[in-house]
């Protein structure tokens, strides 16, 4: 029966094959490789999104993780979670951290700016 197995340990090569100097750097490229596209990008991730849950305040029209979309009604700074109203007279308590993104709506000016050039056309 024909055997690869025993030719290809007979090629492998003799010897200390570089020793632990080079094993370490080895790992050490690998782990820099892993922080710098894995690690630092969802730590900026973490951080923009504390940055948007500290500047939320009352009147915010915000989406959530789960894809409601609200408006604050009630923001507590020393409690874990806000009231929102997701219909009229609709309020549901809500965890700060499943907001997922603040709408950010056009200014009033720009709007009526919009319609007076479509008016003009």
């Amino acid at each position: 029966m024909f055997s690869l197995v025993p030719d290809l340990y007979a090629m492998s090569p003799q010897g200390g094959g570089g020793g632990a100097m080079s094993q370490i750097i080895l790992f050490g490229s690998i782990f820099l490789i892993f922080f710098l596209l894995v690690i630092r990008p969802q730590q900026k991730k973490v951080k923009r999104h504390q940055q948007m849950i500290s500047s939320l305040k009352k009147g915010d029209q915000i989406i959530t993780s789960s894809g409601l979309h609200g408006r604050i009604n009630k923001y507590f700074d020393d409690k874990d979670f806000m009231l929102v109203e997701i219909a009229e007279k609709t309020i549901v308590k809500l965890q700060k951290n499943q907001v997922a993104d603040v709408v950010r709506s056009k200014p009033a000016k720009e709007i009526e700016d919009n319609k007076t050039e479509s008016e003009n056309k």
